[in-house]
Formats: structure tokens, sequence, C-alpha cells
């Protein structure tokens, strides 16, 4: 990995995980899928997650054919930027098709891929370590533990010891949603004696509190840095900001009460109370109310809004205003959706 690329990922830095702009026909918005990167650059990341869960998985079927195009567009305009960003890649399937996935996003320039497992749900342990190890020759590997609810697979500390001694892992998204499973990573990688395996934080429902905790095992600290979250594809300028505040900082009473905002926040945008059904629909309506996206239709045509999802982003809005980006959005968006 370029050595500027991995000194941004290592000190830490805000990733949000890209959205699929479709028109009503459910096919690719290019206009719009362009200004979303756009979007994310100009308010502050430093880096862009491709073709992972929020981008959603079906842009794979061969029907459907979007995985390299979306993936290029995206690779395109952070070309553009003014500033290196860190660039990762989704790559998920059995063996054959992560390799060749990892393929296309090491021609299309990308950093690292996020490697998903959730195709491999009965593999046994080897399975699974053989599989990341054949990954980790093509591209550098960015770990995903990937919560059950949608889709992943419960991978218990003996998994993340053995995959900690991968030498081309360069960093893992933790994102079980579960405090547990969350120690088990973290313990993992500081018991394989890597540091230079950074922590990012996938926990939407706990995002401050991940940024603000310390890790110790055995008298060796770590912290998570950044954040890799779907969460961060809305309202991204304000999410910079507060990932700026709240990394490596010590806890107060005004940043836990940050946190609560952010998961009452990621609450409603991720339709919890209704097991996830409409997470990727609740960050399009967001999208959508700011004018980035046209609607909210997503390639799976069962895939919408739950019942009484919609209040609830209504009352977060209502509640947590200095947590959105609308003004920023709107000042700017017309340049966004430019040629």
């Amino acid at each position: 990995m370029n050595p500027e690329i991995r000194a941004l990922l290592d000190k830490g830095v805000a990733i949000p995980a890209h959205p699929l702009a479709l028109n009503s026909a459910r096919k690719l918005d290019e206009r719009r899928q362009r200004a979303l990167s756009r979007y994310y650059i100009a308010a502050g990341v430093r880096g862009l997650a491709v073709g992972v869960h929020t981008t959603q998985f079906a842009i794979r079927d061969p029907r459907v054919g979007l995985y390299e195009p979306v993936l290029a567009l995206a690779a395109e305009e952070m070309n553009r930027a003014a500033r290196p960003l860190v660039r990762i890649a989704g790559v998920c399937g059995e063996t054959q098709q992560a390799v060749v996935e990892a393929q296309t996003c090491e021609k299309l320039g990308y950093h690292a891929v996020l490697l998903s497992l959730a195709a491999m749900r009965e593999a046994s342990e080897d399975a699974l370590i053989a599989h990341c190890r054949a990954v980790a020759e093509v591209m550098p590997v960015v770990g995903f533990y990937l919560q059950p609810s949608v889709g992943g697979r419960v991978l218990g500390f003996s998994f993340w010891r053995r995959f900690s001694e991968i030498e081309n892992v360069v960093a893992i998204k933790i994102a079980p949603f579960n405090r547990y499973q969350t120690l088990d990573v973290v313990r993992a990688v500081v018991e394989a004696g890597r540091d230079d395996i950074a922590l990012y934080t996938g926990n939407d429902d706990n995002i401050i509190a991940d940024f603000l905790t310390p890790y110790s095992f055995g008298g060796k600290a770590r912290r998570i840095v950044g954040g890799l979250l779907g969460h961060w594809s809305v309202w991204a300028q304000r999410a910079v900001e507060y990932h700026e505040r709240t990394r490596g900082s010590e806890p107060t009473g005004e940043l836990l009460r940050l946190g609560v905002e952010v998961t009452d926040c990621n609450a409603a945008f991720f339709d919890a109370a209704n097991h996830y059904h409409g997470c990727i629909a609740g960050l399009h309506e967001v999208l959508r109310r700011q004018g980035l996206l046209e609607g909210i239709w997503c390639l799976d045509v069962n895939e919408g809004l739950s019942p009484g999802q919609r209040d609830e982003i209504d009352r977060v809005y209502q509640a947590y205003p200095h947590l959105n980006d609308d003004a920023f959005i709107a000042e700017h968006r017309d340049v966004w959706l430019g040629a």
C-alpha cells in the first residue's frame, strides 16, 4: 500500500459506505451516483468504501452488472479530489469470486478490499482463513465482522487471532453490533502483536463510544481510530467533525450525550425496530430529502421503508438539528449534480 495512504488509514479517518443511486426504473443514475461521491469528498471525508453492503450486494448479480461500473465511477471522482483518499472496495462471495473481484479492484486503483465472509456461513475456520489468505495475495485486506442480522456470521476469537497473522491485513472493520464480539477482535489483534492493523468501527449503534474507549489487554493498549460506516453515508459533514472531536478523546458527559444522539439517529435510519429491514432505504430517504437522490429505490423491489420508519426519521430530524448537514448540501448540491 502507498505509504501516504497507509499513514492515513493508520491515523484513523472517516470513511462513509457509498450508497447506490438508482432511477425509478431501478437503473443506475450516473449523475446522482457521481454527486454522492462529490458530496462526501466535499464534506471532508478521507476515504470512500464502495461495493459494500450500503452499495447493495446485488450489484454483483450478472443480470444487474453494476459492480465494476459503480467502482469505476467512484474511482474517477476520487481521482479528481484535491487530496489523497483511502479507496476501499467491497469483495464478497466464495474464493474464486472474491479473488476475481479483488483483481478488478486492483485494476481500478483501489488501495484495499473490505472482505465480507457472508457467502461462507457454513465454512470451517480453516476454510475461512485459507479464503482470506487467497484474497490477501491479490490486495491488502480490511477484515469485516458483519453483524448476523444483515447476513454476517459469528466469528470467534480464534478466527480473528489467526486472521491477524495474515501479513497483508491492514485494518479490520468491527461491525457485529455486539460488545463481546467487538472485544474478541481487539484482543485478537493485540495478542497477535499487530500494531500495524488499524481498528475501525462499523458498530453504527455505538460509534462515539467506540472512539472514546481505551482497550487494554496484557498491558498493551489499543484504540479504535476510524470509522467505516453506513451511517456516515448521510450527514457526512457532521460525521467528519465529530470523528475529529472524539477520536482518542477522554469521555465527557457532553460526548457521551452526543453518542446517544447519534445512536438514536441510527436507530431511525437503520430501522432497528424492524430488524434492519429498511436500513438501506432509510439512508436513501435522508439523501432524497436532501435532494441528492431522486427516490429511495433499491435493486430488490422488496426493500423499502418499514411502517413508521419515515416518522422516526422525522423525529430525529427534529430532535437533533445540529447533526444534519442539510444547509451545506443545499449550498453545493447543484454543482455536484452538474456535469
